[in-house]
């Protein structure tokens, strides 16, 4: 009868758990080009994240630029980065891009990124040069995620694949 109520106990507690635990759903895999326009200067350091329907940042996806003394020159992002209670970058640092060049690397989003209204930012910042908040911005959506989108700053266009 002990050993039964034990059991009955260890049930329990393990249905509790697996029905706390959050969903976040299933993930997938996107492979991303980003192709700069031709400028003269330094490389071009880019953010790319998950802003919700407020322009609120959900997550830091890729980070091009590993010399973290010009993050600040991102000025958005750095502040929400700041502030995050964050000890490091929670996304993939690489080297910066140089102008007329490209950048290949891959990101994962899941279910709760592709909720409605989120959207998929590029930012760009070149040291001692123009800062574009909004290089590319795009609605976050399956679908929509399989096009080639054109930049308005420093990014002449990105193209991304579902791997």
């Amino acid at each position: 009868m002990r050993f039964s109520k034990y059991i009955l106990l260890v049930l329990c507690l393990s249905f509790m758990a697996f029905t706390t635990v959050k969903n976040t759903g299933s993930t997938q895999k996107y492979k991303c080009m980003v192709q700069l326009k031709n400028y003269e200067g330094e490389g071009a350091y880019v953010v790319v994240s998950v802003i919700d329907k407020d322009n609120n940042y959900v997550k830091t996806l890729q980070v091009l630029g590993d010399d973290e003394k010009w993050y600040p020159d991102i000025t958005t992002w750095w502040s929400f980065f700041e502030t995050a209670n964050t000890p490091d970058v929670n996304a993939i640092t690489g080297a910066t891009i140089a102008g007329g060049e490209r950048s290949i690397f891959t990101f994962q989003l899941n279910e709760n990124d592709l909720q409605a209204g989120h959207k998929l930012r590029f930012e760009t910042a070149v040291e001692q040069q123009d800062y574009h908040e909004k290089d590319l911005e795009t609605l976050l959506d399956k679908k929509n995620l399989k096009n080639k989108f054109e930049g308005t700053g420093y990014i002449r266009y990105v193209r991304i694949l579902a791997n």
